[in-house]
C-alpha cells in the first residue's frame, strides 16, 4: 500500500521546522504518514509527490509575498488553500471584517499610491496617546513599531518610518496603542478543522520605543488560558465572516487562530485573524498535537 505523504511548509532559515510544530512528524508517523519539513522556496521540492501540503514555519514571506502566493497556487494539494491564502496575508482584509461587523482595531490605512508627503503623514498620524506603525503584510511584528506621540523625535521616527514603507510600495496601517495589551495580554484562539481546540495568553512585544524588528520574526512569551465566551463567540463570528467573503465550509479551514484583546469597554475585538502560516503553540496544549496530527492524516487520506 503507499504511503501517504505530507510536507509541512517552512522557510530556509527554519529549514527543520519551529520547533512547536516538530512534534507532528512522530505524530503523523504514528498514523501511517509519512510527514517531512520541505521549504516553500526550494525548487527541488517535487510538491506534486505529496498528498497534502501544510503551511507552517513560512515566515519569511512578507518579503515576497507575491512570490508567495504563486507559489501557493502552484500547489495542487495546499491546507489552507492558495485564495485563502492570498485574502489573509495582506491585513487590510481586517477592514473588510470591520465592514461586516466585527469589532476591529480602530485603524487608519495609508496607500503608497498617494504618495504622501511627510507633512501629510503627520496630519493623518493621532494627536494623542501612543499608536502602531506597520504594514498591511508583515509576519511576527517584522517591520512593526510602537511610538509615543509627545516627543518630535519620536514623531519624525514614525514619519519616517510611515514614508520608507510607502516609497517601498507597501500599504499602511496606523493604529492606537491598545493599553489592555500590557495588562490583560493578547488571547489567541486556535480551531483545528472547524472546532475549536485550545487557547494561549501573548504578553506585550510593542514596549514604548520599541524599533522595528529586522530578523524573521519577534520572540513571543504565551501561557495556556481558557476562553472566555465572548472571546470565543467573537471568534465563531469572526471565522464565520471570513468564510462568508471567502465561500468556504467551516471544515476546509484545517487550522486557523484568532487573536482578541479586550477593548475600552471590556469587550473582546479582533487583532488578527491567522490563516495563513499561525503558530498554533501545540506545547502549550498537549492534547491539540493529537487532534491536529488527525486532522492533517484524514485531510490528507481524502
Amino acid at each position: 500500500m503507499p504511503t501517504t505523504r505530507v510536507a509541512l511548509a517552512t522557510c530556509s532559515i527554519l529549514p527543520d521546522l519551529d520547533p512547536d510544530d516538530v512534534p507532528l512528524i512522530g505524530a503523523l508517523a504514528e498514523r501511517g504518514v509519512e510527514a517531512v519539513a520541505a521549504v516553500w522556496d526550494d525548487a527541488e521540492v517535487d510538491w506534486d509527490s505529496f498528498d497534502l501540503v501544510v503551511v507552517r514555519s513560512t515566515w519569511d514571506y512578507s518579503s515576497r509575498p507575491e512570490e508567495f502566493i504563486a507559489w501557493a497556487r502552484s500547489v495542487p494539494r495546499l491546507a489552507n488553500d492558495a485564495e485563502l491564502i492570498a485574502w489573509n496575508t495582506d491585513k487590510y482584509y481586517l477592514k473588510t471584517l470591520g465592514e461586516m461587523g466585527i469589532p476591529i482595531v480602530r485603524t487608519l490605512w495609508l496607500d503608497p499610491d498617494r504618495h504622501l508627503t511627510s507633512q501629510a503623514i503627520h496630519t493623518r498620524l493621532p494627536a494623542h496617546g501612543d499608536y502602531v506603525i506597520k504594514p498591511t503584510v508583515s509576519a511576527g511584528s517584522r517591520d512593526t513599531a510602537r511610538y509615543q506621540e509627545n516627543t518630535a523625535q519620536a514623531r519624525g521616527e514614525a514619519i519616517l518610518h510611515a514614508r520608507e514603507l510607502l516609497r517601498s510600495g507597501r500599504h499602511v496601517m496606523v493604529q492606537p496603542y491598545l493599553n489592555q495589551v500590557d495588562v490583560a495580554g493578547e488571547t489567541g484562539l486556535v480551531f483545528i478543522a472547524g472546532e475549536f481546540s485550545h487557547a494561549i495568553r501573548k504578553n506585550a512585544m510593542l514596549s514604548r520605543g520599541h524599533r522595528p524588528t529586522q530578523g524573521l520574526y519577534q520572540e513571543e512569551v504565551m501561557r495556556s488560558v481558557e476562553a472566555s465566551e465572548a472571546e470565543l463567540a467573537l471568534a465563531q463570528r469572526a471565522l464565520e465572516a471570513a468564510r462568508t467573503i471567502l465561500g468556504t465550509a467551516a471544515e476546509s479551514l484545517l487550522y486557523a487562530r484568532i487573536d482578541t484583546l479586550p477593548g475600552d469597554d471590556g469587550e473582546p475585538i479582533l487583532l488578527e485573524l491567522e490563516l495563513t502560516e499561525p503558530s498554533m503553540f501545540l506545547a502549550k496544549a498537549p492534547a491539540s498535537l493529537e487532534r491536529f496530527a488527525d486532522a492533517i492524516a484524514a485531510r490528507a487520506a481524502r
